[in-house]
């Protein structure tokens, strides 16, 4: 506990001088008896001996208002953690071809399911070496012919495996394709208007601070479709100061989906990544391009972006204190009361 204004107690030196004032007034009279043995010897009732009562309560409530006039107040000491996060955009590519299999603990998944597993290792931790990012803002946006924003920019990482479930091959033949100009342009835009996102998100910290920005891409083909080309995409992220990290998933077997009135097919075919298109726009805005055939080698190229973008946390050591002189103040009135009752009724004075 501590007091915010000490000085109040300097009154507690007048309480002495009131007792002083009670007990030696000027003016006082008394009766003379030549012997008050007699009295002496018939005792003195409960009241008599209370006499004394209402004055202390006085006493006491002013001692109990110099307190609260000096504002007591506990304080409890606090850790506040002050983040400075990186904004990251992940932009998977969902086209038919990311139906390929790679190898995987002796068994074989897509492409795409082992894009989706290695994420959510990246963002929530797993016991393969990635610790996950607790403190980043994070968003998630998936692309064949059309992009389309699946989870937008935020510091609730545990809706993120459920988002992901959501994440398919395209199944139509008509959305099939590789925008990858589009998807880096729009993941742009989310990530220049972050700090805005962030701010509508109920529960977010207002000491949080954006550190970087960053667009993790992830494809196996080329750009074919789209209004923006991969460069055009770099030149407006490189503009807005957001670094680009491409990844080339090159393992296993292409296939393309066809759909028939008997379903959708997956039938071989030829499909080349554009390695010179993915690496330009990497080097366009300090990013980086790697290559990934297998779950292990893109789980290496995730650590890779770890330790390269490292979010910070600042301790900031406070004391919220808390006013407590409204109790003393109340204690103080309770005793004025009870003096009040007290002369109007057990000790009560005639004129």
């Amino acid at each position: 506990m501590r007091f915010e204004s000490p000085w109040a107690f300097l009154l507690l030196i007048l309480l002495p001088l009131l007792i002083w004032m009670r007990s030696f007034r000027p003016g006082r009279t008394a009766i003379r008896f030549s012997t008050i043995a007699i009295a002496a010897r018939a005792g003195r009732s409960v009241r008599q001996r209370f006499l004394w009562a209402p004055d202390f309560l006085r006493l006491a409530a002013l001692a109990l208002f110099i307190i609260a006039l000096a504002r007591p107040q506990s304080g409890l000491e606090q850790v506040r953690e002050i983040n400075r996060g990186i904004a990251i955009e992940m932009v998977l590519d969902r086209s038919g071809s990311m139906g390929a299999e790679l190898e995987y603990r002796g068994g074989l998944m897509t492409r795409l399911d082992a894009v989706k597993k290695v994420f959510e290792e990246f963002v929530m931790g797993s016991s393969e070496g990635l610790e996950g990012r607790p403190n980043d803002l994070i968003g998630m946006i998936i692309f064949a012919r059309y992009p389309d924003t699946i989870c937008p920019l935020t510091l609730a990482h545990g809706a993120l495996p459920e988002f992901l479930k959501g994440v398919h091959l395209v199944q139509d033949e008509n959305e099939d394709g590789t925008a990858i100009g589009d998807a880096l342009a729009l993941a742009a835009a989310r990530l220049e208007t972050a700090e805005k996102s962030l701010k509508n998100q109920e529960g977010a910290s207002r000491a949080y601070k954006i550190k970087s920005k960053v667009i993790v891409l992830l494809s196996d083909g080329e750009n074919n479709y789209g209004k923006r080309t991969p460069l055009e995409a770099a030149e407006l992220a490189a503009k807005w100061g957001i670094k680009i990290y491409s990844i080339a998933i090159v393992g296993g077997e292409t296939v393309t989906s066809i759909q028939t009135p008997f379903g959708v097919y997956k039938v071989p075919s030829m499909q080349t990544v554009d390695t010179s298109a993915l690496k330009a726009i990497a080097e366009k805005t300090g990013g980086f391009y790697r290559e990934a055939d297998d779950v292990a080698s893109l789980r290496e190229i995730y650590k890779e972006i770890d330790s390269m973008e490292k979010s910070e946390i600042e301790s900031v050591r406070f004391i919220d204190y808390r006013e407590l002189f409204h109790w003393f103040a109340l204690a103080g009135l309770i005793l004025i009361m009870l003096e009040t009752i007290l002369k109007a009724t057990l000790f009560r004075k005639a004129p």
